[in-house]
């Protein structure tokens, strides 16, 4: 079996085209997602698939469709309240680093940049650890669907 995502897309009706760092980093976390992850719901649902992510009611939706089968789908219901802490350190630490880029010596931008890539490994564990029993994935998936999460919560 295909245990792999060969189509994301996201909610862009709740989308905010917030920044061009931003944007930028949505399409390389799609784009490397594509090039590889490993995707396995629990349900048996056969691969490979499409998914599509959005937020409905407070809870982040992991809408799932197999292309091998026709016309089976599913979906993942995570709350979202536990992601939100992390996400918006991770927004911060973000904005406080591109303005660093801009002005600030390297060993600034430098502790910045490891102070954010800690925020995304703690929200792409965080992520691992909620999706287990309903979706299995391996830290690479994880870390670029967490990349995806962030976007798809920015709300105008």
């Amino acid at each position: 079996m295909d245990f792999h995502i060969v189509e994301v897309t996201l909610d862009e009706v709740s989308i905010v085209r917030w920044k061009p760092e931003i944007d930028r980093e949505r399409r390389v976390a799609i784009y490397d997602l594509l090039e590889q992850n490993y995707f396995a719901p629990a349900s048996g649902l056969l691969g490979p698939y499409k998914l599509h992510l959005e937020i409905q009611d407070s809870r982040l939706v992991f809408n799932i469709k197999s292309t091998h089968s026709g016309d089976a789908t599913e979906s993942v219901f995570l709350p979202f309240s536990g992601f939100r802490r992390v996400i918006k350190d991770y927004f911060t630490v973000c904005e406080t680093y591109y303005e660093a880029i801009k002005h600030s010596p390297p060993q600034r931008i430098e502790a910045l940049d490891m102070g954010r890539r800690s925020l995304h490994d703690e929200g792409s564990e965080l992520l691992l650890e909620r999706l287990k029993g309903k979706i299995d994935i391996d830290f690479s998936t994880a870390r670029r669907l967490f990349t995806l999460l962030c976007v798809v919560q920015m709300r105008g």
